[in-house]
């Protein structure tokens, strides 16, 4: 019995440390990721260490603690998502809907045929943008069927699982299509105009994570998010970043796109809102998100009912408001996240000048 806890103890502070390198490499960054699952698993450690070890011997003392400690790293990085922290953006005031920008963020999975299931929640829920991602040209053609209430858009139809449409009930000014960093993986970039008249600035993203069926590294996502992050940070105006990151919220490299952008989470303090996977309760972290400026505050952010894609569809509504948001607090760079985020841009020649 001691050797099978000695070993799980171990197996558990290895996936507590290991995320900490910074090695790109997939089997490395994969540990981001069940942050969660690992705590649960401590938690259940430490019980049975307690109850099964004999606390005489200094050595069983030893493993409770390694333990304690794993889960203490893990809860640093997901307490932040539960309502037990601060919140880092302002519930927005209420009865504003000249100034509020309702957007559905959807990875529809591309070989999903459930397109009427999509359509039924945009018809329940009527957001001003839908993004999808993974959608092909059979995709393209259901959802053309939104042209009439959405009138503006954008469309990338790729059959690789990195196509894009983007639909707007509101008029999406100067939309540009970009391949930042690799020539099949498109993001989307355009502005669009409030009811209000203000104009909000919006990023669409979806880079390749790291797998050994796809990417080796996190590299080229990483760099991705770095030069969007890098782009926004140059200017002071609205400005909204959504899609499939392939990123969890709490991953080192989330965090250092953040500070970078100087964004604000809407989840932090609030929840999880675990996207993905669909399929398995017990295997879901926050691969979809939607991160924006102090200009705005956060009326709802919401998980929506599945759609048959192993990804649920989020929605959130954010209400323009500078005056009340001026004094919301991002997490703050310093010069070590600076160098890190240089370090990553320049492995790929990458340059926040290539982002609209």
């Amino acid at each position: 019995m001691f050797l099978t806890l000695l070993v799980c103890t171990a197996a558990i502070a290895v996936a507590t440390v290991l995320p900490l390198w910074r090695n790109p490499h997939w089997s490395v960054r994969s540990f981001d990721f069940p942050r969660m699952q690992v705590a649960v698993l401590a938690v259940v450690l430490v019980i049975t260490q307690l109850l099964l070890l004999d606390l005489a011997r200094p050595l069983s003392w030893v493993l409770i603690f390694v333990a304690v400690g794993a889960l203490g790293a893990q809860l640093w990085w997901i307490l932040p998502y539960t309502v037990v922290w601060r919140k880092e953006v302002k519930d927005a005031p209420k009865n504003n809907l000249e100034r509020t920008l309702t957007i559905m963020t959807s990875n529809v999975l591309t070989p999903n045929r459930n397109s009427k299931a999509l359509l039924a929640l945009v018809e329940e829920h009527k957001p001003d943008v839908l993004v999808t991602l993974e959608s092909d040209k059979w995709w393209g053609d259901q959802l053309a069927v939104l042209e009439g209430s959405m009138p503006y858009s954008i469309k990338c139809p790729l059959d690789n699982l990195y196509g894009m449409h983007v639909f707007s009930r509101l008029p999406l000014h100067e939309p540009k299509v970009r391949y930042l960093i690799e020539e099949k993986v498109p993001s989307m970039h355009a502005m669009t105009e409030l009811r209000s008249g203000e104009k909000v600035l919006i990023h669409f993203v979806h880079p390749a994570p790291p797998s050994p069926t796809e990417n080796d590294e996190s590299t080229e996502r990483d760099a991705e998010l770095v030069i969007v992050a890098r782009s926004i940070a140059d200017n002071d105006q609205p400005v909204i970043v959504t899609g499939d990151l392939n990123d969890v919220a709490w991953s080192p490299t989330t965090r250092l796109f953040r500070k970078i952008s100087g964004l604000l989470d809407p989840r932090v303090g609030r929840g999880l809102y675990s996207t993905f996977h669909a399929d398995y309760r017990l295997l879901r972290w926050p691969l979809d998100h939607l991160f924006h400026s102090h200009h705005f505050t956060l009326a709802s952010i919401t998980r929506l009912s599945s759609i048959g894609s192993d990804h649920f569809p989020l929605l959130t509504r954010v209400v323009f408001a500078p005056a009340k948001g001026e004094d919301q607090e991002p997490l703050q760079p310093d010069g070590d996240d600076r160098s890190w985020a240089r370090e990553i841009a320049q492995d790929q020649n990458a340059s926040k000048h290539d982002v609209p």
